[in-house]
């Protein structure tokens, strides 16, 4: 019997994935935290820590509590035009689950902050939505400053 869990990808796998990250990536650059919204399963998993060592923190978020978090974390765009490159690396688990490794650096205006961060993937009906977010230094914002 084969082995349920594991999957080569195939490339359209990789070239669907590369595609909604350009999608999301664009709704991003332009503050668009309602179409970033339409992209997640919701209740959307998080996982970070403190920019400290030694206290991981998780949460879920339901689509409102997305939408207003990411709304004051990106704010309106502030009008300069946000740039993302990003190099990512997806491991796909099953024909619907993809754990997605990123190295990203984000340019707005003249300001550039480099990035890692991994996503977890899942398809349901033929399309993939994003259903954990795993980033490392982001306690004190999820907590009110209390890591």
């Amino acid at each position: 019997m084969p082995d349920a869990t594991t999957r080569t990808a195939t490339d359209q796998d990789h070239r669907d994935v590369e595609e909604w990250f350009a999608r999301y990536d664009a709704h991003a650059a332009k503050a668009d935290v309602e179409a970033m919204a339409s992209m997640a399963l919701f209740p959307l998993n998080l996982v970070t820590d403190d920019a400290a060592p030694g206290s991981g923190v998780t949460r879920q978020w339901s689509r409102e509590e997305f939408v207003r978090t990411m709304s004051a974390v990106m704010g309106d765009g502030g009008g300069e035009e946000v740039h993302f490159e990003s190099r990512r690396t997806p491991h796909f688990l099953s024909r619907s689950i993809a754990v997605v490794f990123t190295e990203s650096t984000m340019t707005v205006g003249s300001e550039s902050t480099s990035m890692s961060y991994s996503d977890i993937l899942v398809k349901r009906d033929g399309e993939w939505y994003f259903q954990t977010m795993i980033q490392g230094g982001w306690a004190a914002a999820l907590t009110g400053g209390e890591a």
